[in-house]
C-alpha cells in the first residue's frame, strides 16, 4: 500500500489546484492604481487571476485563505539582480573563492539564493550578468520546476571593452586568465559589439547588458570613465533590438549615459552621476532610470562599520556614488523621468531587495510610485506587461502579502508573509 502513498498525494494535489483559490486581505494594491482599496480579494485558477479588487465575489466552491490586516499586491520584480553572486563581506576573497570553486559547487549554492530572493516577494528579476551559463542554469531549472525561485530574464556575459567594468580579467596580471575576447564579453570595435550580441542570443540571453561607464568594485577604472564609443553603443543596441532584445546600460557617468541614451538603450543602471542633459534625454526618449540605491548605500553602511573589506580606492569611488545617486533620483522623480526598481543584488546579501523601497521614499518617491516601480513599471521595462506586474484578469497569479498597509510605512514590504507564483503557494507565515 506504500508504495501508492506518492500518488495519491499528487491526486489530492491535482484536484485541489482545480479548485479556484481565494485570497482575502485587509487591503490591496493593483500594481498600477494611486490609492490601496479595502477590503482586498483575488480569485486565482489555474495558476492566473480570474478576479482582483474590493467587490469580487469568491466562487461557491473556492478554498478561502483569508490573510487579515495585510496588502495584497503583485510580486515584486527586481530589474538589477547577480543571482550567481554570492555576497561576501570580503571581495577580494570573495573573487579567489570563485576560481576555486568548481561551476557546479557555485550554481548549487546559488540555488539558495534564488530561494531567498523568492521568499522575500521577488517573483521575477532580470539578471544582468553571470559567469559560465550559471544564469541560464537558474532559469532553466526554475522554469522547469526543478527548483523554487523567480521567473528569470537573463544576460549571460556582460558586455565591455578592454579592461572595462565588466572585462573579467580586469585587474589581474597579465596570464593570470584567459585574455578577454568576445566569449567573455569584451570588444573593441561596433563589429565586435555586434559579435558579442549574438554570441549571448546564441546561448540564450534574454537581455543584452553593456557596461558603458566605470564602476564603483572594478579595481582599474574610475567609476564616472566613459568605455565605449558612441559607434559601438549604436551597433550594439541596434543588433540587440533587430533580434527583438532589450538592452540595459550600467553607466555611472553621465557622458557614456548619454552615450547609450543616444544609442536607443532601453534602461540606465545606477546612473550615480547622470546630469540635466542626460535626464532631459531620457525623459524624451522613454528610457528607463534603475538606480540601484541600495547597493551604494550598503557599501559605505558596511564599511563604515568595519563590516565590509574592500580598497581604499573602491571605498572612495563608493562613497562618492552614494553621495550623488540620491541627488540625481530625486532630480529624475520630479522630472518625470520613468523609475524602474532594480538593487544589484549580490552587491548586499540577497534576499534584502526590498530595503530598495525605503530607500526610493526617503529619497523623495511616493510610497505608491515606489511601489509602481517593482510592479508594472518593471513589467514594461522587461517586456512582460501582458503577464505580471498588475493584479488584473489573465495575468499570472504571481502575488505577495505583506502586513499592514505599506503606502504608510513602506518598511512593510521587507515583512513579506505571503508569495504565491503562478497559483502556487511558497510561503505562507
Amino acid at each position: 500500500m506504500r508504495r501508492f502513498v506518492p500518488f495519491i498525494v499528487l491526486c489530492v494535489s491535482a484536484l485541489a489546484q482545480d479548485r479556484p483559490i481565494v485570497l482575502r486581505a485587509a487591503h490591496l494594491f493593483d500594481g498600477k492604481s494611486d490609492r490601496v482599496v479595502s477590503p482586498g480579494v483575488v480569485v486565482v485558477s489555474r495558476g492566473k487571476i480570474l478576479a482582483a479588487g474590493s467587490t469580487v465575489t469568491a466562487p461557491p466552491d473556492a478554498e478561502v485563505l483569508d490573510l487579515g490586516d495585510a496588502t495584497l499586491l503583485p510580486g515584486f520584480i527586481d530589474a538589477h539582480t547577480h543571482l550567481s553572486f554570492p555576497y561576501a563581506p570580503d571581495y577580494r576573497q570573495q573573487i579567489l573563492d570563485g576560481e576555486q570553486k568548481t561551476v557546479a559547487e557555485q550554481a548549487l549554492n546559488a540555488t539558495e539564493d534564488v530561494r531567498k530572493t523568492l521568499l522575500a516577494g521577488f517573483t521575477t528579476v532580470r539578471d544582468v550578468g553571470s559567469e559560465d551559463f550559471i544564469d541560464i542554469g537558474l532559469r532553466n531549472a526554475i522554469a522547469s520546476g526543478k527548483i523554487p525561485g523567480p521567473r528569470m530574464l537573463v544576460a549571460v556575459k556582460s558586455i565591455s571593452a578592454t579592461g572595462g567594468h565588466c572585462d573579467p580579467g580586469e585587474g589581474f596580471r597579465y596570464g593570470f586568465v584567459r585574455e578577454s575576447g568576445i566569449a567573455q564579453g569584451v570588444i573593441n570595435s561596433p563589429d565586435e559589439a555586434r559579435a558579442a550580441v549574438r554570441f549571448n542570443h546564441k546561448y540564450g540571453a534574454d537581455v543584452i547588458k553593456v557596461c558603458a561607464t566605470g564602476g564603483v568594485l572594478s579595481l582599474t577604472d574610475d567609476v564616472d570613465t566613459p568605455q565605449l564609443t558612441q559607434a559601438e553603443l549604436n551597433a550594439l543596441v541596434d543588433e540587440a533590438h533587430a533580434l527583438r532584445r532589450k538592452t540595459a546600460a550600467h553607466a555611472h557617468g553621465a557622458e557614456g549615459a548619454k552615450r547609450a541614451i543616444r544609442a536607443g538603450i532601453d534602461s540606465i543602471e545606477h546612473g550615480s552621476f547622470l546630469d540635466d542633459e542626460a535626464l532631459r534625454l531620457m525623459k524624451e526618449k522613454g528610457t528607463f532610470y534603475v538606480p540601484t540605491l541600495i547597493a551604494g548605500w550598503w557599501i559605505v553602511q558596511q564599511v563604515d562599520q568595519g563590516k565590509l573589506r574592500l580598497t581604499p580606492e573602491v571605498v572612495a569611488k563608493a562613497r562618492l556614488a552614494a553621495e550623488s545617486v540620491g541627488q540625481v533620483f530625486r532630480k529624475a522623480v520630479d522630472m518625470g523621468v520613468r523609475i524602474g526598481f532594480g538593487t544589484d543584488s549580490g552587491v548586499y546579501p540577497h534576499g534584502l531587495n526590498a530595503i530598495e523601497f525605503q530607500l526610493m521614499v526617503e529619497h523623495g518617491m511616493r510610497p505608491i510610485d515606489a511601489l509602481k516601480t517593482a510592479t508594472s513599471s518593471d513589467a514594461e521595462l522587461l517586456g512582460l506587461a501582458d503577464r505580471v506586474g498588475t493584479l488584473e484578469p489573465g495575468k499570472l497569479a504571481d502575488i505577495v502579502a505583506v502586513p499592514g498597509d505599506p503606502t504608510q510605512d513602506i518598511r512593510q514590504t521587507q515583512k513579506v508573509q505571503f508569495v504565491m507564483k503562478e497559483g502556487k503557494i511558497y510561503r505562507r507565515d
